[in-house]
């Protein structure tokens, strides 16, 4: 069994949103002709997008032909909209999250959903992330490595976690609004560079602030690998151990202390990076995740997992599916058995 903890989905079409809220900035997506669609923000192109992007069918016969069970979807992380009025990213993340539990009650054996939250108001977030786990059903959400000013740490952020570790909401952080401009522009850097960055920002962050320690059963994983960290932690204690003034304010607790009571997801493209991902954050504690179905993700879910030859087959089981099913809090029979006796019908290229 493979459970991909890591993909993102958009809706087929949502409402004009400029038309909605009353200004622009926000992402359409346009359906010129067959096949791929564009994703537009403010009439320009953003990027290109192919229909398994938007279509869970298209998404299902590519599961299978790569041997995956089941995908837990979320939204892409342009959709966040932290930026925007409060009352329309609590809008435009219903819209989505709506869309997510469409798909999951049509596919519920192929598919499972994380929300997204209007994060920047932590009252509506709360609220959201509350309908998501009681209405929609929903293990989890996702939420970005940042919110605007605010770094995971914030004091405003606490209410959520509070919220999530009461209802046994799982949290998958991804990176986002890294920097573009500048020296950045070039080489893909802001993807490269820029995405594991804001990943390690973000897990130090909730590390020295404290979060896990006030919330010890918070379950939150991070994508790309956890970044930088795994490959930096040592750098990161030696400047927690040196400088306290600094980088213990909040927590006195070092970082190795969190090792094993947070999860990454296994995207890392190399042999030696899993490796030393397995071993700093733990055989238990890392999840299959591919970012499908985008250009960086690994394009066959849990081949780099397969490949590895120092790792038992109790082990890989448990990073290609029972690690998953631990942080979202689910059982494997709700998907062993019955998920590739349905099959869709051939995928409709709109």
């Amino acid at each position: 069994m493979k459970i991909d903890l890591h993909t993102h989905i958009l809706p087929e079409s949502w409402p004009d949103l400029k038309e909605r809220y009353g200004y622009g900035g926000f992402i359409q997506l346009s359906h010129p002709a067959q096949g791929r669609a564009r994703m537009m923000k403010d009439g320009k192109l953003f990027r290109e997008v192919d229909p398994n992007c938007f279509l869970p069918e298209a998404r299902i016969q590519e599961m299978d032909a790569t041997g995956v069970s089941v995908q837990v979807l979320s939204t892409v992380p342009v959709m966040f909209n932290y930026w925007a009025e409060p009352k329309d990213t609590q809008d435009l993340s219903q819209i989505l999250n709506n869309d997510i539990a469409d798909v999951v009650k049509k596919y519920p054996t192929r598919f499972v959903g994380l929300g997204t939250l209007p994060m920047q108001a932590p009252e509506l977030a709360v609220q959201e992330l509350i309908r998501c786990k009681k209405e929609l059903g929903f293990p989890g959400v996702q939420i970005g490595s940042h919110i605007n000013e605010w770094n995971l740490d914030a004091p405003e952020l606490l209410p959520i976690f509070a919220a999530a570790e009461e209802h046994k909401c799982a949290i998958f952080v991804h990176p986002w609004d890294m920097e573009q401009g500048g020296r950045m522009k070039k080489y893909w850097l802001p993807w490269l560079v820029g995405m594991p960055a804001e990943t390690t920002a973000a897990i130090v962050s909730m590390l020295f602030g404290g979060v896990l320690e006030r919330f010890p059963k918070l379950k939150v994983c991070f994508a790309h690998g956890g970044g930088a960290f795994p490959f930096t932690v040592g750098r990161i204690e030696h400047g927690f151990n040196v400088r306290p003034d600094l980088c213990a304010v909040e927590n006195e607790v070092g970082p190795r202390e969190y090792l094993g009571k947070f999860y990454t997801d296994s995207l890392v493209h190399d042999k030696r990076a899993l490796s030393l991902l397995v071993d700093v954050i733990g055989k238990e504690h890392v999840v299959l995740g591919s970012d499908y179905p985008f250009p960086l993700g690994e394009h066959h879910p849990g081949k780099l997992i397969e490949s590895m030859e120092e790792f038992s087959q109790v082990e890989k089981d448990n990073l290609l599916a029972q690690n998953a099913l631990n942080f979202l809090g689910l059982d494997r029979s709700l998907f062993e058995d019955k998920d590739h006796k349905k099959s869709p019908k051939k995928a409709r290229i709109s």
